[in-house]
């Protein structure tokens, strides 16, 4: 959530609320019971609306990672950093294919493939959803 908005003359800040964990932190400490299906069932649903709204506001995350799904105390999570995202449209652009992080990075990506959209982000939710 989007706390606040700080313009200076030579930079701009953008203030987040703060999660006190991640989804890479909340697997190790659970990996001995494994995280329980229905809260992986809660994950997936959130993450996937979040994904359906970004892409519907034709924007690619194109560095899913459980380090950058933020979990609140409440069960939701959240998508976070935003950093390597990008617009996306009509003409098809040329995208660099050094995104996401290696083990969830989409076979079109590891094949140097310099044209893809919104599939390279569920590859990579896929890859997540198996993890946990």
């Amino acid at each position: 959530r989007l706390l606040d908005v700080i313009h200076t003359e030579n930079k701009l800040y953008l203030v987040f609320e703060f999660l006190h964990q991640d989804l890479k932190k909340f697997m190790d400490c659970s990996s001995l019971g494994g995280i329980a299906l229905p809260l992986i069932k809660s994950y997936l649903f959130q993450l996937l609306q979040g994904l359906a709204f970004c892409h519907a506001h034709r924007v690619l995350h194109r560095d899913l990672k459980p380090q950058n799904l933020l979990l609140s105390a409440d069960g939701a999570i959240k998508l976070a950093d935003f950093g390597l995202a990008r617009a996306f449209g009509v003409p098809v652009r040329t995208y660099t294919h050094e995104v996401v992080t290696l083990w969830y990075r989409a076979p079109e990506i590891l094949l140097g493939c310099k044209y893809y959209s919104t599939a390279v982000d569920i590859w990579s939710l896929g890859c997540i959803f198996a993890e946990m």
